[in-house]
C-alpha cells in the first residue's frame, strides 16, 4: 500500500449523486489525483455503508474517504469494514456514534429544517412496499442550496435521487472515526444536516475543523474551501 498514491473517494449524500462532486472533482483531475466517486445507494445505512466499504477496498492503495451529507454515516460505518482507509473527511457532514438514528439527530437540531421539507413516496422493496423520501423542489433552494444560483437549485430540486427511510431509521454501527484521523468541513447556514449537528459530531470525532459561511452545499458553492481540507488531509496521511 505504500508505494500506491492516496485515492480520494467521494460518496454524495441523501438527495444527490455524484455529480454534486464535479467541481472537486475537476480539482483533484487537474492535481492528477487518483479519484473515485462512489454512487452511493441511498437505500439505508446498512446497505449503503456495505455497498462504499466494498468499492474502497478494491481501490489499489490507500484511500482517504470524503463525505458529503448523510455520506458521513455511511463512511462512518464503512471505514471500519476497509482495511485501506486511512482518513475521514466530512463535508457538511453526519459524523455518527454507534446506535444513533439520523431521525432521531436531525429532529434535535435547531438550525435544520429538513423534517419540514420532505415528501414521502413508495417504491416496491422484495414484495413489499417501502418508503423513501425527497425534498419538496420547491423548497429545495432554501433548505439545501440557499448560496448557489436560482436556476442551479431548481435544477437540484428536480434531479434530486429520493433517500429510503432506511437511512433515516437504521442504527449506525461502530464509528470508523474512533480510530481514524478525521477532518470536518462545518457550513454556518446548514439548513439540511444543521450547524449545530454537523460542528457538535465533528468535535466528538476530534475532527481539524474549518467553518465556513454557506449552505448544506458547500462542495457545489465553494468548492475550493473544500479542496482545500482534502489538500491538508491528504498531506497528513500521504499522497
Amino acid at each position: 500500500m505504500p508505494d500506491q498514491p492516496t485515492t480520494v473517494a467521494l460518496v454524495h449524500g441523501a438527495f444527490a449523486d455524484s455529480s454534486s462532486w464535479n467541481a472537486v472533482i475537476a480539482r483533484l483531475q487537474k492535481r492528477d489525483v487518483p479519484v473515485v466517486a462512489v454512487a452511493n445507494p441511498l437505500r439505508g445505512i446498512a446497505i449503503d455503508s456495505a455497498y462504499a466499504a466494498s468499492v474502497f477496498e478494491q481501490i489499489p492503495g490507500p484511500v482517504l474517504a470524503v463525505a458529503h451529507s448523510y455520506g458521513g454515516a455511511v463512511i462512518s460505518n464503512a471505514a471500519g469494514g476497509a482495511s485501506n482507509v486511512v482518513g475521514l473527511v466530512f463535508v457538511a457532514a453526519f459524523a455518527t456514534d454507534e446506535g444513533e438514528r439520523l431521525s432521531d439527530v436531525t429532529a434535535s437540531s435547531k438550525d435544520s429544517i429538513l423534517g419540514s421539507v420532505l415528501v414521502p413516496h413508495q417504491y416496491p422493496n422484495g414484495g413489499a412496499t417501502a418508503t423513501e423520501f425527497s425534498i419538496d423542489p420547491a423548497k429545495a433552494r432554501e433548505a439545501f442550496a440557499a448560496d448557489v444560483a436560482d436556476d442551479q437549485a431548481a435544477l437540484i430540486g428536480v434531479i434530486q435521487r429520493p433517500v429510503s427511510e432506511l437511512a433515516f431509521s437504521e442504527p449506525s454501527g461502530p464509528p470508523a472515526w474512533k480510530t481514524l484521523p478525521s477532518w470536518a468541513v462545518v457550513a454556518t447556514a446548514d439548513k439540511a444536516a444543521g450547524t449545530d449537528v454537523v460542528r457538535s459530531m465533528a468535535e466528538r470525532a476530534g475532527a481539524a475543523t474549518t467553518e465556513v459561511d454557506g449552505s448544506h452545499v458547500i462542495m457545489i458553492s465553494q468548492p475550493d474551501v473544500v479542496m482545500g481540507v482534502i489538500d491538508a488531509a491528504l498531506a497528513k496521511v500521504g499522497s
